[in-house]
């Protein structure tokens, strides 16, 4: 998975940020829309690099502390990394009393993942727990890439892992 500077290589300071550049043009420049500028930077790394968050900051003429609190306010932003194919897990009431624990329980323990270390070392995985993916009636749900297994239990949430190791390989 490339970096910030690895993607951006070679060009100097406000050019090796060209990307965000060309997203902040797309926006007018305009601090009024630093969610959807936050999104597509997203879209672009992956997630939102501090550096990227500060040039954001800097070419919006807003403090850095702004930018920091809106990707971190919405749970859709992330601060670090994500693995090519992110696993979102419920764990809301009606999927947490369907038992999604040890669903959790099995692909951290086949991924090597913790409460803490939640994207796998190749970056081909990330597992989240989530409140609620507004699909009660099919307890326990896991998300995949945007496509929803109902009913799931560890035997299928792995055959799933498994599946998408094989096509990945």
């Amino acid at each position: 998975m490339e970096n910030v500077e690895e993607k951006n290589a070679g060009a100097g300071a406000a050019g090796s940020f060209k990307r965000i550049c060309g997203i902040l043009e797309r926006h007018g420049r305009n601090p009024a829309k630093l969610v959807p500028i936050l999104q597509d930077v997203q879209e672009e790394y992956r997630y939102l690099p501090r550096e990227a968050m500060n040039f954001v900051a800097t070419s919006l003429g807003i403090p850095p502390s702004r930018v920091f609190g809106v990707a971190t306010f919405y749970s859709h932003f992330a601060l670090e990394p994500k693995g090519r194919h992110v696993i979102k897990l419920c764990d809301g009431t009606a999927c947490h009393v369907k038992k999604s624990t040890p669903i959790l329980e099995a692909l951290r323990g086949r991924l090597g993942l913790s409460e803490e270390v939640k994207t796998t070392k190749d970056m081909l995985f990330t597992v989240e727990t989530v409140s609620c993916l507004g699909a009660c009636g099919l307890a326990p749900v896991m998300l995949v890439d945007e496509k929803v297994y109902g009913q799931t239990s560890p035997e299928k949430a792995l055959e799933i892992v498994e599946k998408i190791i094989r096509e990945e390989a």
